[in-house]
Formats: C-alpha cells, sequence, structure tokens
C-alpha cells in the first residue's frame, strides 16, 4: 500500500555481487589448474623434426647446446606429481637405496601437496617444472606458454620458497620424437632460461605394461648413460615402484652412478635457487587461493547430490499430497448453507482497476454479501470511482495513509458479518468464487480460507512464467499444505477468515511485509484450521515488467522472512495447529535454503560443461526438466488448465528461475544485515479476465 515509514533498503548488489564473484573466479580458478593433469590434451601436429643427440637443452651464445649424460651414469626423473600415494612411496624407495633423482613437478599438484616438495629437496632431489596444468605447450598461444611457466614458478615458491630452472615439457619424450612446434617450444624455453631435460630412455610406465616391460624400456643399453623418464603422478604407479627397485639394483649391479639431472650439466648448475619476499608471498597467496578453491568446489560438487534428491523428493511429495487432496475433494453442489459475507478490499491508488475488481464482486452469485472498500488516502480517485459505480451493497471509507495491514483492519472493524473476505483491488472474482470461499466455513473449525489465484495477464512471455508459477508452484504447494493441516499463508488476493480467528490473533499484524503469511500463521497458532479451496479462484494483475516483479517478489520474500522469523517459536509449540512443526520448516526449506543452493548448482553445472563431460551435465538438466514439465503437467491438470503454456517452462530455467534466485539472495542478505523495506506499489494496467477454454478440469 502507501506505507512510507519504512526506509528504502540502499542496494546489496556489491556484497551479492562479491560472493557471485568470488564463486566463479574459485570455479575458474579450479577447473584450470585441474583440467588437464593426468587427461589427454591436443598435440600440436608435426612431423618429427630431425635433432642431434642430447637430452639436456640450454642456451648459451646465442645457440642452443644439446648434451647427453656422461657413460655410465644415469638421472632417474619422476613426472606428473607429487602425487599423495605414490610420490611417497617412492622418496622411501630411493632413501632406503641412497639414490638422487629429479622429480617434474605439476605446479597444481605442488599447491595441493606442498609438504611433499619440501621432503623432496630436503632428500637432496632436484626438482623441476612440469608446467601449472600439464598442459600441451606447443598448442597453446605464448601468453598460455608463459603463463603456465610463471605459475609454476610462483607454486614453488610458495610451496618451498624455491624457484626451479629445470623444465621438461609435458607430453615430451626423446629429442628424436620431437616434432616441428614441439622442437620450437623446447628452444624458447632455453632462451628463458631453462635447462631443458628431454629423456633419454622412457619407461612408458603410464601404459602399465608391466615391470618386466618397463625395466626393458628404461634400463640404458650398454654403458650409455641416460635420463630415465618415469612417473610418480597421473596413476595408478604401483609398477612404477617396483620397477625402480630392480632397476637399481640391476643398474648397481652393472656399475652405474645415479645423480641428478642438475648434477649432469655441462656447468653443473643449481637445480634451484632461494626465494624470499614479495615473491614467496605470492607463492604463499597461490597456494592459498588455490587450496581454497579446490576445497569449496569439491563441497559444492557434494551438494549436488543432495541438492537432486531434495528436488525430487520435493516433486515426489507435492505430487503424492496433491493426488490426495484432489481424490479427497468433495464435488457437492453449492446449495448447503451459505452465511452472510463482508468483503473488504484495501485500495491505494488503484484507479487502474478498482472498478472491474468491485465489479466482478457485485456480480457474485451469493445470496447475502456486503463490500467495504477502504481507501487508503488514494491520490487519484480510487475512492470516488467506486462510488460513482453506485453499486448495492457496496460502501467506500476512506482513511489517511496507513497501510494495507491497517485498511484491513478497519475493513474487519465495520464488517457485519461473521466471514470476511479479504481480496486485493486488482483481484477480479468469478461468479461462484465467494461461495466456494465460504462453504468450508460450514465447519466451525476451520477459521480461514485459501482461494485460488490466477494470473489474467498472461500472453506476455514473464506472465506466462508467473502463471506457470502460480499453477505448479503456490496451487500445488497450498494442495500439501491443506492435507498436512499446515497452511502457512492466505494470499491477499482471494482469502476469508473467521471473524472469531481474527479477534483471537488481534486482528492483521502490521509487523511484517506480509501481513498475509504473518495472520495466517498466527491464526494455525491458535488452534484453527486453515484450508486450500482451488474452486475458489480468482484473477489478479501480475507485474507485468521485470522490475515490478522484482520489487513484488522482493516484499514478498522479505515479508515471508519476517514472518518465519516472528513465529520461530511455532516450531517448538505444543498447542495449536502443526504449522510450526510442518508448515514453517517446509517454506524455509523449499523456499528459501533450496533456492539459495540452487545457484551453486547453475554454476557447477557449467563449470562441468566447460571443463568436464558436458554430456553428463546436459542428462543432469534434462532429467530436472523431465521431472519438472512433468510436475507441471500435473498441476495444470489437477487446476483445469490447457497444457499450451508449458512450452515455455525449459525456458524459464535460463532466465525467470535464475531471476528468482537472485530475488531470495537480495532478500536474504537485507534480512540479515536487519535493513527495514518499504511496501512497494505496482504499477496496474487493468485485466480482462480470459474467457474459459475447454479443458480436463474435473
Amino acid at each position: 500500500m502507501g506505507d512510507t515509514r519504512r526506509r528504502q533498503p540502499r542496494p546489496h548488489w556489491v556484497v551479492v555481487g562479491v560472493v557471485v564473484a568470488a564463486l566463479v573466479v574459485a570455479l575458474l580458478v579450479q577447473g584450470y589448474a585441474r583440467r588437464q593433469v593426468g587427461r589427454s590434451t591436443t598435440v600440436a601436429p608435426g612431423s618429427p623434426a630431425p635433432a642431434p643427440p642430447g637430452s639436456l637443452l640450454t642456451w648459451s651464445d646465442g645457440t642452443l647446446r644439446r648434451s647427453p649424460p656422461p657413460p655410465m651414469t644415469v638421472a632417474l626423473t619422476f613426472d606428473d606429481g607429487p602425487d599423495p600415494t605414490w610420490t611417497p612411496k617412492l622418496l622411501d624407495l630411493l632413501r632406503a637405496k641412497h639414490v638422487p633423482a629429479t622429480f617434474f613437478v605439476v605446479g597444481a599438484q605442488a599447491v595441493q601437496h606442498p609438504e611433499l616438495v619440501r621432503r623432496e629437496l630436503a632428500a637432496g632431489h632436484d626438482v623441476g617444472s612440469h608446467t601449472f596444468t600439464h598442459a600441451e605447450l606447443s598448442a597453446l598461444p605464448t601468453w598460455r606458454q608463459d603463463l603456465e611457466l610463471s605459475l609454476t614458478q610462483t607454486a614453488l615458491a610458495g610451496a618451498a620458497s624455491v624457484h626451479t630452472a629445470l623444465l621438461r615439457p609435458p607430453y615430451s619424450s626423446t629429442p628424436g620424437d620431437l616434432t616441428g612446434p614441439e622442437a620450437e617450444i623446447v628452444r624458447r624455453a632455453a632462451r628463458l632460461g631453462y635447462l631443458v631435460t628431454l629423456a633419454d630412455r622412457d619407461g612408458e610406465d603410464w601404459r602399465r605394461p608391466g615391470v618386466g616391460r618397463i625395466l626393458a624400456n628404461a634400463e640404458p643399453q650398454g654403458s650409455d648413460g641416460a635420463v630415465v623418464l618415469l612417473h610418480d603422478g597421473g596413476g595408478d604407479r604401483s609398477q612404477t615402484v617396483a620397477a625402480v627397485s630392480r632397476m637399481i639394483d640391476d643398474l648397481r649391479m652393472r656399475g652405474f652412478q645415479f645423480k641428478t639431472v642438475s648434477e649432469l650439466a655441462v656447468d653443473n648448475a643449481r637445480a634451484t635457487g632461494p626465494v624470499r619476499g614479495l615473491a614467496h608471498q605470492r607463492g604463499v597467496a597461490l597456494q592459498l587461493a588455490l587450496r581454497a578453491a579446490f576445497a569449496l568446489v569439491d563441497v559444492l560438487t557434494w551438494l549436488l547430490l543432495p541438492v537432486g534428491i531434495l528436488v525430487l523428493l520435493r516433486a515426489l511429495i507435492v505430487a503424492a499430497f496433491a493426488r490426495r487432496h484432489a481424490r479427497r475433494r468433495l464435488d457437492l453442489p453449492l446449495d448447503g448453507s451459505q452465511p452472510a459475507v463482508s468483503i473488504v478490499v484495501p485500495a491505494y491508488n488503484e484507479a487502474v482497476g478498482i472498478a472491474g475488481a468491485v465489479t466482478s464482486l457485485a456480480a457474485s452469485e451469493y445470496p447475502a454479501f456486503e463490500i467495504i472498500v477502504v481507501d487508503d488516502g488514494s491520490s487519484d480517485g480510487t475512492g470516488d470511482i467506486v462510488e460513482r459505480l453506485r453499486l448495492p451493497r457496496v460502501q467506500v471509507i476512506r482513511q489517511v495513509n496507513a497501510g494495507k495491514a491497517a485498511a484491513l483492519n478497519t475493513g474487519v472493524r465495520l464488517a457485519r458479518h461473521e466471514i470476511v473476505v479479504c481480496v486485493d483491488a486488482d483481484t477480479q472474482f468469478e461468479s461462484d468464487t465467494l461461495a466456494w470461499l465460504a462453504r468450508p466455513f460450514a465447519d466451525p473449525h476451520v477459521g480461514a480460507v485459501s482461494g485460488n489465484t490466477k494470473v489474467a495477464n498472461r500472453g506476455r512471455l514473464i506472465g506466462r512464467w508467473q502463471h506457470i508459477e502460480y499453477v505448479m508452484g503456490f496451487n500445488l504447494d497450498r494442495r500439501l499444505y491443506d492435507v498436512l493441516d499446515c497452511m502457512p499463508t492466505v494470499p491477499g488476493a482471494v482469502g476469508a477468515f473467521r471473524r472469531g480467528a481474527l479477534v483471537d490473533v488481534g486482528g492483521i499484524s502490521e509487523d511484517t511485509l506480509a501481513e498475509d503469511t504473518d495472520v495466517t500463521v498466527a491464526v494455525n497458532r491458535a488452534g484453527w484450521r486453515v484450508v486450500y479451496e482451488e474452486r475458489a479462484r480468482a484473477w489478479t494483475e501480475a507485474p507485468a515488467t521485470w522490475g515490478e516483479l522484482w520489487r513484488q517478489r522482493y516484499r514478498w520474500c522479505y515479508g515471508t522472512l519476517q514472518a518465519m522469523w516472528k513465529h520461530r517459536a511455532a516450531i517448538v509449540q505444543r498447542s495449536g495447529g502443526h504449522v510450526g512443526r510442518r508448515g514453517i520448516p517446509y517454506v524455509v526449506a523449499f523456499q528459501v535454503v533450496l533456492p539459495l543452493l540452487a545457484p551453486l548448482v547453475d554454476l557447477l553445472a557449467l563449470y562441468g560443461v566447460v571443463f568436464y563431460d558436458p554430456w553428463v551435465v546436459l542428462a543432469y538438466w534434462g532429467g530436472f526438466n523431465v521431472v519438472q514439465l512433468a510436475l507441471a503437467a500435473y498441476a495444470f491438470r489437477l487446476d483445469g488448465e490447457p497444457l499450451r503454456p508449458l512450452w515455455a517452462l525449459p525456458l524459464q530455467q535460463f532466465v525467470y528461475r535464475q531471476f528468482m534466485y537472485a530475488v531470495i539472495v537480495q532478500s536474504v542478505v537485507a534480512a540479515v544485515a536487519g535493513i527495514s523495506l518499504r511496501w512497494h506499489k505496482l504499477e496496474r494496467t487493468g485485466i480482462t479476465v480470459p474467457t474459459p477454454e475447454p479443458t480436463g478440469r474435473d
């Protein structure tokens, strides 16, 4: 209504934006860091480039220098680690046999297991770079190549405060196997100052061909020295551990010595140098950021299963209770007791739709009723329009603007009958709606009745989406609430109350912006039954623009949070109705918590499409839509609605659903921050009640 006593909250998009941005960055960083490790990649095409012998490559005096290992000398090298399972086993083996080795680490793995990098260095082993994500460098643009190398150096700086001069490009083997693009990468890395280490013998242990085959591939022939390529990460390396143990014994018996790669270099340069100051701090920051991202994504991934189960469980539960509600409905003619009814219409600047609303109410096929229009300080002549209609049984009450709750209380106070129907000023009744609303009050335990709100302006896509939401969301839930006797909301558009129930709870409270939810929960807690009558249909004007929709739903959600918090004691209340133990937990779980988690599912789905198997994600999304479509079709059938609008349901998942998530997130942030929200008056354009179409309505 026109209540302006509450201040307008400042936008909280900074907070929400920071959270969303942090999640997006975490997903991107985690996806980048884990995308390539241990996985196949696209290798740049090209034929092997003729290369002279020499597995150790450096840049000196403008020339790429190649040098082979000395005779009777072996450098054991291990790629793709550090791995928490296999790297420690190899380190234990090497320590027991007093053999030095060289570990070419993947930067992303070093971030996750910095203690293993430090252990490798403490044991006297060399540590070199194997890029940050195990990416095929020749298939990347120059900026990505530089990023892969620099991130690995930063990771080592954070993990062990060192910088390495050693590099082995992923997917490289012997010098003779290099393609033209790979040879260019080697040349460029050497120019950057790296000692590029290829292999003389490739054990091909990643194929897991058996210990004997690994030994045959890896052990040098005759007295030739060799850099031996093996792996300590990227998969099951049990065969590698067994092969290394036998290889050390075999080669020692043949008189070979074991050295690190840096000990084989011509100038005997150190493999690593110390890093301090800002470079070390950057490494620590990278380590903390990546480990936080890894942990966050792992947690979110584990949430996918319970969220999926929760969505499916809700669909099954709602459908089951809706079916039960439909079966127990009493299809009796409207010829029973029809008590006199007072209709209260609170109105603030409703000139556009008030005539249609009051005219439809006055045309109700009901024997005894009065209509009280409470003009809550309108400045557009709302009250004058009603008076000019000169309809029988209609009176206009004018008051200074005080808000919707105050207007409703004024109408209830002046009402002459025990049954009070509350109607929004933009809503039109069908001719028999009043009769259906009054009918449940034949039960003296019924304190309130919820009607069935229909979206009238459903011609545009935004209206059609709201129509779908009303039918498959609000109305299905009301059927469940009715069966479980825990109705949390009698909508302001179409609802009725017993005057005695309103007196018990002190009238319509002004404590929250969702006065309909507030009073309904209060009536439940006072021990009255609240029921749903789907045949009491009323047509309302839904917001026609995204801005109007935002303001309406923001108020709804914020007010619902206020009402749930106000009545939190009902959860442990033993007397009264079941709204506390059933209705409030359901609202919190499925209208607050689940929508808050749902955007994370969407982010993870996008992450899966980009970084993992898109078909798995699409199958998950397709299954979700099938469930939603089936539930919507059932809801439309129960409500007697044609199924044609459901073509817009899949599109709803891309735009409308995310829009509602944003509303809920913003509302929760505002509520947690303690911001007061004022009532937002929506702009009206007027409605025309659609002509009923032939359906399968019972």
